[in-house]
């Protein structure tokens, strides 16, 4: 298949963390992807996707981070659609400002880490997060089977710094 033929989206996510606390947003069922999840969103054209990263947090919690990590990507694959969504996931352990009073895309609240996993959540995320917080970088790849609703395949691999 011609790669122009493929329509590709990008997404960046970036979990922000104060301590042993990490900051999720609960969002609600009419917003899709109901449940807890870090902040993020679409890159916007022609934006980096570092900047894409701090300007969503921005926008969703009222931070500005500081210092963000890089941590891996995540792309999920739609051959029957022709689409592959890349999401770049990005760690902040520094920040200023205040959480917003009314933030756009759901409740904002500081979560021990320890406790998140047993937050609803999606699972394409609940697979997602203790990566956050693993040595190196990770990569995530699914497959999505449009016909039965599902996902197909996926497969993750972490890249540990040497």
């Amino acid at each position: 298949m011609n790669w122009k033929e493929i329509e590709h989206q990008m997404y960046t996510m970036c979990m922000v963390a104060d301590g042993d606390q990490i900051l999720l947003m609960k969002r609600p069922d009419h917003k899709g992807f109901p449940g807890y999840l870090a902040p993020g969103g679409k890159v916007e054209f022609p934006e980096s996707i570092t900047d894409a990263a701090k300007r969503e947090v921005l926008e969703e919690t009222g931070l500005q981070v500081k210092n963000i990590i890089f941590k891996g990507w995540d792309e999920y694959v739609n051959p029957q659609m022709n689409v592959r969504y890349m999401v770049f996931n990005y760690l902040a352990d520094s920040f200023e400002g205040s959480l917003l009073a009314d933030p756009p895309e759901g409740e904002l609240q500081w979560i021990s880490k320890k406790d998140a996993m047993d937050l609803p959540m999606q699972g394409w995320f609940k697979r997602k997060l203790p990566l956050f917080f693993e040595e190196g970088t990770f990569e995530i790849h699914s497959v999505w089977d449009e016909d039965n609703s599902k996902e197909a395949d996926s497969e993750t691999r972490v890249f540990a710094k040497k």
